[in-house]
């Protein structure tokens, strides 16, 4: 049974900080403080030069996709701590507006109220104008999530394009019905 996802090793950045306690791991850097516990079927080694290798304790198809799976968690946490993580959200339609104000996200998305969206700890959203918004964080899941849960609040219309996409993101519109 072969490890490829897992036999590659994490090249620790300067200016992060990994400590492993058996099966816990803890992930410091400039942008925030990440932990992992990990499985038991899988244990992790610090190099001398700072890389992290993932190994099995137990040869089986689980443990093999669990080893992988750590890794690319690891991993993720590594970049996150180090450069940080964001995704950008576009607003499309007349009135659109966001902005944030302390702990908030005020959206005006053509509701007959503005929807008040409340920010997690350890994520940050920024509006460099009033039809953008950018979500950063460390933890990249949590970045994603709640990206998600934003466009989640005015999903794009199939007829007319309006609502909250990601940047970049194709919206196929729906042909509108004939006489």
């Amino acid at each position: 049974m072969s490890l490829r996802v897992a036999s590659k090793p994490i090249t620790v950045p300067k200016g992060v900080e990994v400590t492993i306690h058996g099966q816990h791991l803890n992930i410091k850097g400039s942008k925030g403080t990440l932990t992992h516990d990990l499985p038991e079927a899988v244990s992790v080694v610090q190099e001398e030069d700072g890389t992290l290798r993932f190994s099995l304790r137990a040869e089986e198809q689980a443990a093999i996709a669990l080893a992988g799976t750590m890794r690319a968690l690891v991993n993720n946490s590594v970049q996150g701590v180090s450069e940080g993580f964001q995704r950008k959200l576009e607003l499309r339609g007349v009135g659109f507006r966001a902005q944030t104000q302390g702990s908030v996200l005020n959206l005006t998305v053509g509701f007959s109220h503005p929807v008040k969206f409340t920010i997690p700890q350890g994520i940050t959203i920024e509006t460099p104008s009033q039809t953008e918004i950018l979500v950063k964080g460390a933890d990249k899941h949590m970045v994603g999530q709640v990206a998600a849960n934003i466009r989640r609040v005015r999903s794009p219309d199939a007829y007319k394009g309006k609502g909250i996409r990601f940047a970049g993101e194709k919206i196929t519109l729906k042909e509108t019905k004939k006489k």
